[in-house]
């Protein structure tokens, strides 16, 4: 069988990939040995290279991800009928650091963004209207409808309002959590101008909400309380986005360099492909960014068990460890406050795609951010405060993942999948796909086939051909949500609604 029918991903593997699906009694030379194939297997599912017993543990990308259930012959396939989790409860860790330092040159690259007053740089020069209350979502949408028809859009990127269910009803950290993404959205560079919008009788009081902003810019910023408002409270809003309108389409795109790029680290509907090709790619563009003094910021916490101590190992401090120990850990307590297992995680299209333990996907999925140190670990809701990777607590949850990447500040979601996906939030959500045929069905949802790696093309050859899209993006190229108009938040919520 050729090669490139399948891989061995880690030298220590007790399995191997299907590159493309191969039917029962294919013969595939391998370690010296030749193994025949039990069993149809689809592309991007895993073969057992030798016998393996039962409570054994199978290895991929070098770890256990999960045992055998039952005694499994060479040749046969693997997945979620016969390997379970090795996952359970609560873990103590030990710190063991691992100081990697990547010899990545810097190129001294640019992109062409919006400098703002404050020193920070959008990817893009829009009008948002962000609601404090889920309440007030009509006239938000109803005024970015009517400025959008007045504008043309003319001198800027996109007129948005961002609704959302929150704003009232809820209580402790849930409402705060609303708050400080709220509050996110309004800071965001992204955005030219602002107009927040409130109803004025709601937990989030608009005045208490604009006091979180902190020193902002007034001029960019504005707050209106509909219910203070005599008459007709879109005409209203519409004079206070006149004005906005007036200064946000005079702001010029100027070169500024790829140290100020800050990108978010997310994938979602996985398969066996994810771990081979474009979680690498994209691992490899973060450990580039990284060299050149930019940021990446990895979430999902959920889909880090199983992998969590390599994340944990590559922290630059002890106190960065325990604030990892502690991401993963509260977690891994929310979960189980539920009744819910921790290792239960792949959904119905993971497996379907070859991914059969939370570990399998966890190995993969934290390839994302590929070798450089831990400098920051973040709380949900969190500004980012430091350059370099950073790790963010969400779910794994795509929309609910990818809004809180961009609340902390990444102008840009660089997001994986095996099976495609079409949904944006509220910064461009670029999809690489992981195989070439879903690069060729969904040419519509997604922005970069990485299926080229296994096409025969080199990884350097890809990741340069990457870094140039992703700055044509950052340089004002739309992404394919953004061409579908498909964009929008939702902030995460655990507790009580009154």
């Amino acid at each position: 069988m050729n090669q490139t029918s399948f891989l061995k991903i880690n030298p220590a593997d007790s399995v191997f990939v299907c590159l493309q699906a191969l039917p029962a009694g294919t013969v595939v030379e391998l370690d010296g040995k030749s193994i025949t194939l039990l069993q149809d297997t689809p592309a991007g599912h895993k073969v057992a290279i030798n016998d393996i017993a039962a409570g054994e543990n199978v290895i991929k990308y070098g770890y256990p991800i999960g045992h055998a259930l039952k005694d499994l012959k060479a040749g046969e396939w693997v997945n979620e009928d016969n390997l379970k989790t090795n996952l359970s409860g609560v873990l103590e860790y030990t710190y063991s650091p691992v100081d990697e330092k990547l010899t990545i040159p810097v190129e001294n690259r640019t992109f062409k963004g919006y400098v703002r007053k404050n020193g920070e740089v959008g990817v893009r020069n829009e009008i948002w209207i962000v609601p404090t209350v889920g309440c007030v979502n009509g006239i938000a949408e109803k005024l970015a409808e009517r400025l959008q028809q007045e504008t043309a859009l003319e001198g800027i990127d996109a007129i948005h309002a961002w609704h959302h269910n929150y704003g009232c009803s809820q209580l402790s950290e849930d409402h705060e959590n609303t708050r400080k993404v709220l509050r996110d959205l309004v800071l965001h560079p992204n955005a030219g101008a602002v107009l927040v919008l409130s109803l004025g009788c709601e937990n989030n009081q608009p005045k208490d909400f604009m006091a979180m902003l902190g020193d902002y810019d007034q001029d960019r910023i504005k707050l209106l309380i509909t219910q203070e408002v005599d008459g007709d409270e879109v005409e209203a809003g519409m004079a206070v986005l006149r004005d906005l309108y007036a200064k946000v389409k005079e702001d010029v795109r100027t070169e500024v360099p790829v140290s100020k790029l800050r990108v978010g680290l997310k994938c979602g509907g996985s398969d066996g492909f994810s771990g081979i090709t474009a979680n690498p790619l994209v691992g490899e563009f973060s450990d580039w960014l990284v060299a050149q003094g930019g940021t990446s910021i990895l979430t999902e916490v959920p889909e880090m068990f199983g992998a969590e101590t390599i994340l944990m190992n590559r922290c630059e401090t002890p106190e960065l460890f325990e604030k990892t120990v502690s991401l993963v850990n509260d977690f891994k307590e929310y979960f189980l406050s539920h009744g819910e297992p921790v290792g239960e995680n792949p959904s119905p299209g993971n497996k379907k795609g070859g991914i059969s333990t939370l570990e399998d996907k966890a190995l993969g999925c934290t390839q994302k951010c590929g070798r450089a140190p831990v400098s920051g670990v973040l709380s949900y809701g969190d500004r980012l405060e430091v350059n370099g990777l950073n790790l963010l607590s969400a779910p794994g949850n795509d929309l609910v993942a990818s809004t809180a990447l961009a609340s902390a500040g990444c102008h840009i979601v660089l997001f994986t999948t095996g099976r495609g996906t079409p949904f944006g939030t509220f910064v461009p959500t670029m999809k690489v796909a992981t195989n070439p045929t879903l690069a060729q069905r969904k040419a519509n949802w997604i922005d970069f086939n990485a299926g080229q790696l296994v096409e025969g093309k080199d990884m350097l050859t890809v990741r340069n051909e990457f870094i140039d899209k992703v700055l044509a993006v950052a340089s004002g190229e739309p992404a394919r949500n953004e061409i579908n108009g498909y964009r929008e938040i939702s902030i995460f919520k655990n507790g009580v609604t009154l």
